[in-house]
């Protein structure tokens, strides 16, 4: 019986990924370890939260005591590593809270295993999951492989291309059997809506302006968060100890092109005037150190381990909006209070 431990799993991907492992794998422990900052939302997993083989760790991993504690006493085998501060625009606000949480805490989070694992590294796995952030920008051409040289641009990248170096040096310097992948954008149901699409589907539904950095054509590999979770039980499993794989959804956009076609599909849904929510579209003052274009070459993963995206990228849009009209509940309780004032302050700032 393995006893896995996943860090951010009340997160938007760490929910999918805690979900996939709880029903998948009845005979592993799985402990979702979560601080509940304002991403984390135990309603994410209401439909397994009574499983047997679910638990719940109230916890912040930057408290080295406390995940010590924890390693001790539940002798964790196996750690799949989510949780992050994880958006752009607040680590321009607040580059502090990034090196806390993606620096200090990973590191609290490898010395834990190391000191637990130290006299058995069998079957041990530390997986951290990354982005492809910390390469930097492309240009129109070209694609981020594992062996792109790193190049952060953002208080956010560089705490993750950071933590991703701190990882490296466990399994070089103490052996420690790691993995690590780098994703594209995400996108899926229980998004929290700062991010791109979600804000977009919430704007149009409540007819707000839908603010575009820039000229809008900064282009982004989008993801559908299912298969993501797919390619982490994948790599947890199969993967090769020591190995970087990145994970790309083959799904380029410009942000202008893929807002339009978001208006699209919600004015179908909400039944509205073709065209209606386009008018909707506000530009804004870009934001510093916006990176042009990501762009993923998943080869690597898809010639050794098998996996590739299953959802074309229209489909999967349109199941994201879909489910956030069928979750109209679960919408407004994360955008109540502090997202409001979030939201106020930052659009401002950038207006």
């Amino acid at each position: 019986m393995r006893k896995l431990l996943i860090t951010g799993g009340a997160g938007f991907i760490g929910s999918h990924v805690v979900r996939l492992f709880v029903n998948k794998y009845p005979d592993y422990q799985i402990y979702n370890l979560d601080k509940l900052t304002y991403a984390g939302n135990l309603e994410n997993l209401t439909d397994i939260e009574t499983r047997p083989n679910y638990h719940f760790l109230k916890a912040d991993i930057t408290d080295a005591a406390v995940i010590d504690e924890l390693f001790a006493r539940y002798e964790f085998d196996g750690v799949i590593h989510l949780a992050a501060e994880s958006h752009v625009d607040r680590s321009i606000k607040d580059p502090l809270a990034f090196i806390q949480t993606n620096i200090i805490g990973t590191v609290n989070l490898l010395n834990a295993a190391r000191n637990t694992w130290k006299d058995n590294m069998g079957e041990q796995r530390f997986y951290h999951i990354s982005t492809d952030e910390v390469y930097g920008s492309l240009g129109e051409e070209g694609y981020f492989t594992e062996e792109t040289p790193y190049d952060p641009r953002s208080p956010y990248s560089a705490s993750k291309a950071s933590s991703d170096h701190m990882v490296r040096a466990y399994f070089h310097t103490y052996d420690l059997p790691v993995l690590i992948s780098n994703c594209s954008n995400n996108y899926g149901p229980n998004h929290f809506p700062e991010k791109l699409i979600p804000l977009v589907i919430h704007n149009i539904r409540n007819n707000k302006p839908i603010p575009v950095y820039g000229d809008g054509k900064y282009t982004r590999d989008w993801l559908w968060v299912m298969d993501h979770a797919t390619a982490i039980d994948t790599i947890f499993h199969r993967g090769r100890i020591g190995e970087t794989y990145n994970i790309g959804g083959n799904n380029e956009w410009k942000n202008i092109d893929l807002v339009q076609n978001l208006c699209d599909i919600m004015d179908e849904l909400l039944g509205r005037e073709k065209g209606a929510s386009r008018k909707l579209i506000t530009f804004v003052k870009d934001r510093p150190g916006h990176d042009k274009r990501y762009a993923i070459d998943a080869t690597k993963i898809k010639t050794e381990l098998g996996w590739q995206p299953t959802l074309a990228s229209i489909e999967g849009f349109r199941r994201t909006a879909q489910w956030y009209l069928d979750n109209e509940s679960w919408l407004e309780k994360v955008t109540s209070g502090a997202y409001q004032n979030y939201y106020s302050e930052h659009y401002s700032h950038y207006k």
